[in-house]
């Protein structure tokens, strides 16, 4: 049944509101499920605390088994790993805590043996202090082309005293740093939009450019699939570098339009994806371009998956949605429509290694966390029986989407934030540079559980972590998660293999009803009702076949009990 279409049952008919009837092109990226993996956590085969590349290539079909169709590696370039990985040192090599080249081309010869494409992580706003070219740039004079690499400034005030402007880092503090010349004396000042060990590349000098296509072919030479690019928005500086009145993070403030922002989403870094693009098409097996791009509104965020430029862009507005079926309606609804009018996927995503993990986040009555931050102990504690009912409901209305979906390692385990990790144990940079008013991210990026009577849950054969695991994490192991029928495991395998199986991803939209009852969010795509309850009574539903539901007791009779989802199959 198309989105337009009126479906008769039982006697009676099913009036929808079309949204989106689907988009031409059969390429995979338009459907695709890719799963995330943060290669630090996700297992170790060599027992140092740390996961690594061979474990990644050992659990392959394990992957397999949840019918994905990539998977998308997080950083594991050689690093100083001041910022996970996220300071790269060398983008054309593994760092020894991860493996080697050889390892990176076992694991891709491994998943392509499963039909599982590997896409990895590129950062190209910044790189890591220790890279030989900004090392070059530091040794070199003002305005060498060794310097002209990054974006150095002479300071203001009478000596240079001061930044070359007042732009923030994401991390906390002054976006710039000041060298010391050899003589000693005070210098120039780099920008880091992130940490002071990650200074900007200068991406108005055509070498960088050079520097960044040579990356890209080494890498698709290597058998990738494609690439997600990291702060996709922010390559391009406004000319001048004026000062910005608004966040650090480039978003909006009183007076402050986030589009507004000069570091952030210039009409130049199109051309830069535009020739990227030029170099996948050169090479076979639709390889694809996905913006970490945050900007607002949707009609912008567009921009990056025009035709000639990106296959897909993440969805932040989705990401970060509240527990309002109002907000949620909205913003499927104009995700789908604005990049219908580009011809491009939608994507759709609930966790990933930046944010706290939905289980969490639904578990909190008012959903008040800032971007890149995480719960602590001093934190009002998230109501895990809810967030977990939440999650499962929202993951299921997210895969019956159209379009393309991210998962995070362990979402599909069931896993809640580890949001009671004492202090010492915090690695991220925003806990350290904001003296933990921010306690950062680490606790979604805690080592994975796969086996409950084993060391740290079998990520490690001694027993090590680079980061705590809480103690009961044991009942989210996947080896007793795979033998309950009812688990959140088997959950994700079940609607997984039927969005497969009835092409939703490459399916159609429309709402029923558009407003028919409280806390209601239903749709149908093709022959299947989805219908998720976020309010707090039950509703009826029409008496169809039950294809799949959130949980056991989703269903009371033919009404759809609070925080549950369910498939139904229309005639």
């Amino acid at each position: 049944m198309s989105a337009s279409a009126v479906s008769a049952f039982q006697g009676g008919s099913l009036q929808t509101v079309p949204v989106h009837d689907g988009q031409p092109g059969s390429e995979w990226w338009r459907s695709s499920v890719i799963y995330q993996i943060y290669p630090r956590s996700f297992r170790d085969l060599r027992g140092d605390g740390v996961g690594d590349l061979p474990g990644i290539t050992a659990e392959i079909p394990a992957l397999a088994d949840l019918a994905i169709d990539a998977i998308w590696l997080s950083p594991f370039y050689r690093s100083p790993q001041k910022d996970a990985g996220y300071d790269v040192a060398d983008y054309c090599s593994v760092d020894p805590i991860f493996g080697t080249l050889e390892d990176f081309d076992a694991l891709v010869a491994k998943a392509h043996e499963y039909g599982i494409k590997v896409i990895v992580d590129l950062v190209p706003n910044h790189c890591s202090d220790r890279h030989p070219l900004f090392q070059a740039a530091l040794a070199a004079e003002p305005g060498s082309p060794e310097r002209e690499m990054f974006i150095f400034r002479d300071g203001t005030g009478e000596n240079g005293e001061n930044p070359p402007n007042n732009w923030e880092s994401h991390f906390g503090g002054p976006a710039w740093t000041r060298v010391t010349n050899p003589d000693g004396t005070p210098g120039q000042w780099y920008l880091h939009l992130f940490d002071t060990s990650q200074p900007d590349f200068n991406w108005d000098n055509p070498a960088v450019r050079e520097e960044f296509e040579r990356i890209l072919r080494f890498w698709l030479d290597r058998g990738v699939g494609g690439f997600r690019v990291d702060v996709a928005h922010a390559l391009i500086k406004k000319s001048g570098l004026p000062d910005w009145g608004g966040k650090a993070d480039g978003a909006s403030s009183e007076g402050f339009p986030g589009y507004d922002a000069p570091m952030f989403g210039q009409p130049g870094i199109h051309d830069i994806f535009r020739s990227w693009r030029k170099l996948l098409d050169e090479y076979d097996g639709d390889r694809v371009l996905c913006a970490e791009a945050n900007v607002d509104p949707l009609d912008r965020l567009t921009d990056w998956v025009r035709s000639d430029e990106m296959q897909q862009a993440f969805n932040f507005a989705y990401l970060t949605h509240p527990w309002s079926p109002e907000k949620l309606r909205e913003i499927i609804d104009s995700s789908l429509r604005a990049f219908d009018k580009v011809g491009a996927p939608t994507t759709w995503v609930l966790s990933n290694h930046d944010v706290v993990r939905h289980v969490s986040r639904f578990g909190l009555e008012a959903n008040n966390l800032r971007s890149g931050d995480g719960i602590g102990p001093n934190d009002t504690q998230p109501h895990y029986q809810l967030g977990a009912a939440r999650a499962r409901a929202a993951t299921m209305l997210m895969l019956a989407l159209p379009g393309g979906v991210y998962l995070y390692q362990g979402e599909e385990l069931g896993l809640p934030d580890h949001t009671l990790m004492p202090d010492e144990y915090r690695q991220d940079p925003t806990y350290h540079r904001t003296a933990g008013v921010r306690v950062g991210r680490d606790g979604s990026r805690v080592p994975l559980p796969w086996r409950v009577n084993e060391p740290s849950f079998g990520f490690s054969s001694t027993g090590k972590t680079w980061l705590p695991q809480p103690g009961y994490w044991g009942r989210h192991s996947r080896d007793i998660q795979r033998r309950d029928e009812f688990s959140t495991l088997n959950m994700y395998r079940m609607a997984l293999e039927i969005r497969r199986e009835l092409a939703l991803g490459a399916g159609s939209l429309a709402w029923w009803p558009e407003h028919d009852a409280e806390g209601l969010v239903a749709f149908v795509n093709g022959n299947v009702l989805v219908a998720m309850n976020m309010g707090d009574n039950p509703i009826q539903l029409p008496e169809l076949p039950v294809l799949a539901m959130s949980s056991a007791s989703a269903m009371e009779g033919t009404k759809i009990r609070p925080n549950s989802t369910v498939w139904l199959r229309l005639p």
